[in-house]
């Protein structure tokens, strides 16, 4: 174990803090007399606060007390599906009279530390993986309030927390303003991709004249249709392809002898314009059913579900998998090819195709979705099928472009990254700034702090607590002093 700076002391959370989940969330409270906002893990960015969507349930004045949130509070993400996600800490500034927090957060109220400096620890605590490597559960990942309480840190002077917390956040000013720049080079080159892709397969960089093609009208909203290059024609999807959905997993059959274990490409495989296939997923099914979805080079596939903007993005299959199938939120789209070349129907469904299936999906409550049925009708350019092969290399030459740049902006977002752990890393190590003899010691300030709190009582029962009895233990350790 490393050697404190001077001036420091090493403790756990609970030493100057007060650490408190929040209030159960319950049907019965879902109205009431003393209707009150609440917090809850949504409301909980990495760069602060996110108060665009803020709930409301019903306390009591009690629970008010209780769970209201103070100015200077510090609120974490108690749990989270991505264990990344556990533990990001966001300060409360008062920005909402009376608000109180539900129980997928955790309240930190800090007694003898500057709330910034306590925020800034947490999140470096929690972008260096540190609560998801502590954190429990299986699907869920939870990092519990009586660990979080009990979570070690070595504690500066007060007096040198406030010098920390100017120095640190000079230094990620300046890292904020070159990620902000490179993320919006990269969104700027993501523009010209989509430039590059869309101008293209409408025939943009043909010499030929352009004309208003027809498409023969099947009682659905295209839009406006590009004007095509004479020689070019509009079709639909499901003239030039064979386009299927994939497979619905069954969890009651998962174990049939008689089924086969095979990868499948499920919606976050499936990027715009790429696969992501760093983690592809096994399911069984029936031989014949693996046979009928099995991928074959050239498929293009094209996502049905998700966030609208998600919709019929896509790339081309390669056969990077041997028996590979797909999910049935994944249509499979077999070109004849001696119509279309695939990555130029790719392409085009990534770039019209996106506006188009934003047009024509259906929103849910939380996804948007499109029908095979309706993806079938999607328009597609057809250049003559002379010049398809050029084009296609005029396009890929124009990608690599803007790809080698894409991966210098990517290189620097990840030296950034690197440096901003390394000046956090520093700060809580006592190396970002200089030590002040004349600043009272933390084990002062702790000192002060135990001297005003009240003694625990003695524990007096020896036998094995009951049931009931656990249940209520486990009620108390969520307020943690």
């Amino acid at each position: 174990m490393s050697e404190l700076p001077s001036g420091w002391a090493r403790c756990t959370l609970q030493d100057f803090s007060e650490v408190r989940l929040g209030r159960q969330r319950s049907p019965k409270n879902h109205n009431g007399s003393n209707m009150r906002p609440y917090l809850r893990a949504a409301n909980v960015g990495w760069q602060g606060l996110l108060l665009n969507d803020v709930k409301f349930m019903h306390f009591t004045e009690d629970e008010v007390d209780t769970y209201r949130l103070e100015r200077g509070d510090i609120v974490l993400s108690e749990a989270s599906g991505s264990a990344g996600e556990v533990g990001k800490p966001a300060l409360w500034n008062d920005e909402i009279d009376d608000c109180c927090f539900q129980n997928t957060l955790i309240r930190v109220r800090t007694h003898a530390a500057n709330p910034r400096f306590l925020l800034h620890y947490l999140r470096y605590e929690a972008l260096r993986g540190a609560f998801a490597q502590d954190s429990r559960g299986v699907g869920i990942h939870h990092i519990g309030s009586a660990r979080l309480a009990q979570w070690n840190i070595d504690l500066p002077p007060l007096a040198e927390q406030q010098r920390i917390v100017e120095a640190l956040e000079d230094h990620l000013s300046r890292l904020d303003f070159v990620e902000s720049s490179l993320r919006n080079v990269t969104a700027r080159l993501s523009t010209l991709r989509d430039k590059i892709t869309g101008i293209a397969t409408t025939g943009g960089v043909v010499a030929e004249s352009r004309v208003a093609a027809k498409i023969h009208e099947v009682g659905i909203d295209d839009g406006p249709l590009p004007l095509l290059p004479v020689g070019w024609r509009w079709s639909r999807l499901g003239e030039i392809a064979h386009v299927v959905g994939g497979v619905t997993k069954d969890s009651k059959k998962q174990n049939d002898p008689e089924f086969i274990s095979v990868p499948y490409l499920r919606v976050a495989n499936v990027q715009r314009g790429r696969l992501n296939l760093a983690d592809v997923s096994m399911i069984r099914v029936a031989p014949k059913k693996a046979e009928q979805l099995l991928l074959r080079h050239g498929d293009v596939l094209l996502n049905e579900g998700g966030d609208r903007d998600k919709l019929g993005r896509g790339w081309i299959w390669e056969e990077q998998i041997p028996g590979c199938i797909h999910q049935n939120h994944v249509f499979r789209a077999r070109v004849d090819q001696s119509i279309l070349h695939p990555k130029l129907l790719a392409w085009h469904a990534n770039g019209f195709g996106k506006r188009w299936c934003e047009l024509n999906g259906k929103q849910s409550v939380n996804l948007a979705s499109i029908s095979l049925s309706k993806i079938k009708l999607l328009p597609v350019a057809l250049p003559p099928p002379d010049i398809q092969q050029d084009l296609v290399s005029h396009i890929e030459s124009r990608l690599s472009v803007a790809d080698a740049a894409l991966e210098t902006v990517e290189a620097g977002l990840l030296r950034a990254a690197a440096l901003r752990r390394a000046v956090l890393r520093r700060a809580f190590s006592g190396k970002l700034v200089e030590q002040d003899p004349a600043d009272e010691p933390a084990t002062v300030l702790l000192d002060r702090i135990r001297s005003t709190r009240p003694a625990r009582a003695p524990r007096l029962q020896t036998r094995k607590p009951s049931t009931a009895t656990k249940r209520e233990s486990q009620a108390v350790q969520e307020t943690l002093l």
